[in-house]
């Protein structure tokens, strides 16, 4: 039988489960609200100006726990397809990276980059460097036409020294840890998925080999920065051209892959869902962050759709019958199926989302409307 919560009683358990700290190695996040990486193609020459680092720095003063920035291309030739995506390499574009972490920081908050490289979903000719060819496993995209060029082992070995690099800028620089996007159909997650990697070498064939190349990039990481800086490891199922698609159909599968990237140096995984709520696998209500603490126990960040059902609004403020949403995000974590919440759209359209959860002022949050993400401030 479901029960609807007091406003009150919603309020209060909201903010008290929510405000828990939590480590991530040796980084302490003050509360378990996270902001999802949003690509936003404001930062013209891939430099992140003034208006980036305030736009962060809004979040974190109203109570963001941790942020992780919108994708951030390594410094690898084939690694972007816009001039207006901010790149974590270079004299300028980490001097503009240097001034975000310092916003964030002085507004009490914590933040850490997410270092990307697209992989063949890049086109021929895009900018910032347009003659650099799309570069994959195996020449791949991930709707399964070809593009691209399949990677030599020189090509693994700069693509895992550029992530290496932009990992120990990321420490020099200030800023609180690293995460690696391997989700979603990019560069890491084509190896990681057999529909994109059809490689012959060590580099390919069964689940375990097709990590390999994910492995070796989180050691080189691991090794660029102190042991206590947090490596966090974002990764998917789905694919942005495959949503059915899926790296593992069972629990031992996903432990076969999750395994090695644990013994690299994975200190958090960042296990991304279009909906939160759904289970991963057969007879189990457990999703796909919960099933990543039970098989790794390393701390797991959950998202998709959190903050964006008028259901989860009203659930959250006390009204109506239907509060599986919420009461379901706060049961989980109150047991500690995972760790963290990260909320993407929802921040993105109220910069005092995270405030307003945490003081209990859940009346004031509003229904998510697309049509009102016109400056994205």
């Amino acid at each position: 039988m479901t029960t609807t919560a007091s406003p009150s009683a919603s309020a209060t358990r909201a903010a008290q489960i929510l405000s828990r700290p939590v480590s991530l190695n040796g980084l302490t996040v003050p509360n378990r609200i996270v902001m999802a990486p949003m690509t936003r193609q404001f930062s013209p020459g891939g430099v992140p100006g003034e208006d980036v680092a305030s736009y962060y720095a809004r979040r974190a003063a109203a109570g963001v726990g941790l942020i992780v920035t919108e994708g951030t291309y390594v410094g690898h030739e084939s690694a972007g397809q816009s001039d207006r995506v901010p790149r974590f390499h270079g004299e300028e574009q980490l001097a503009g990276w240097a001034k975000v972490a310092d916003a964030v920081h002085a507004a009490g908050g914590r933040i850490v980059p997410q270092l990307w490289h697209i992989g063949t979903v890049r086109n021929a000719g895009d900018p910032p460097f347009a003659d650099a060819p799309a570069v994959g496993p195996s020449g791949l995209r991930p709707d399964g036409t070809e593009g691209g060029k399949a990677m030599t082992q020189a090509d693994l070995d700069d693509v895992i020294a550029a992530f290496a690099e932009a990992a120990a800028a990321a420490e020099r620089i200030g800023f609180d840890g690293v995460e690696l996007h391997g989700a979603h159909g990019y560069l890491i997650d084509q190896f990681l998925w057999e529909g994109t990697n059809r490689r012959t070498d060590a580099y390919g064939g069964d689940p375990v080999a097709r990590t390999r190349f994910a492995v070796e990039l989180v050691a080189a990481v691991r090794a660029s920065v102190s042991p206590t800086f947090p490596v966090l490891f974002r990764y998917s199922q789905w694919k942005q051209d495959a949503y059915k698609a899926r790296l593992a159909e069972t629990p031992a599968e996903l432990d076969a892959l999750l395994t090695p990237l644990v013994e690299a140096g994975v200190d958090a995984f960042h296990a991304s869902t279009r909906r939160y709520w759904l289970p991963e696998f057969d007879d189990s209500d457990l999703n796909l962050a919960g099933w990543t603490k039970k098989l790794t126990g390393k701390p797991s960040i959950t998202v998709g759709s959190v903050g964006l059902d008028g259901d989860f609004i009203k659930a959250f403020q006390g009204q109506g019958a239907e509060t599986k949403t919420i009461d379901d995000l706060l049961d989980r974590l109150e047991r500690d199926e995972f760790d963290l919440v990260a909320v993407g759209r929802a921040l993105l359209q109220d910069p005092q989302w995270a405030a307003k959860v945490l003081d209990g002022r859940l009346g004031e949050l509003g229904a998510y409307d697309p049509a009102s993400l016109r400056s994205l401030a």
